[in-house]
């Protein structure tokens, strides 16, 4: 299961509703960073046919089952301090992470 706060809902709504197109989001992972993997967030227009579709708050979330394995159980959500913004993502199977934050292991 994955699933997003109304904050991060919100957040892909409203840049959905400004593209004017568009299925949902991806989410994915990619190697990279010091600590080895990284998010990956894309727009959906046209799903791939292995993607699995989850709904929540409104939002399709897509995820290819490459990344289902170390995604399952996640939860997004969306912050905003000060000059910086952006998704926040907790999850279960995150075994550690970078100093800097942008990349985590399993």
């Amino acid at each position: 299961m994955i699933e997003m706060t109304e904050r991060a809902a919100q957040h892909v709504r409203e840049f959905l509703d400004n593209r004017g197109k568009g299925e949902g989001i991806r989410v994915g992972i990619r190697t990279a960073g010091c600590s080895g993997l990284a998010y990956v967030l894309e727009f959906v227009d046209t799903p791939d046919d292995n993607d699995t579709r989850y709904e929540s708050r409104g939002v399709s979330i897509f995820i290819d089952p490459k990344s289902l394995v170390y995604l399952d159980g996640l939860l997004m959500d969306y912050e905003k301090e000060g000059l910086n913004e952006g998704f926040k993502f907790t999850n279960p199977n995150q075994k550690g992470e970078c100093g800097c934050g942008e990349s985590f292991t399993v």
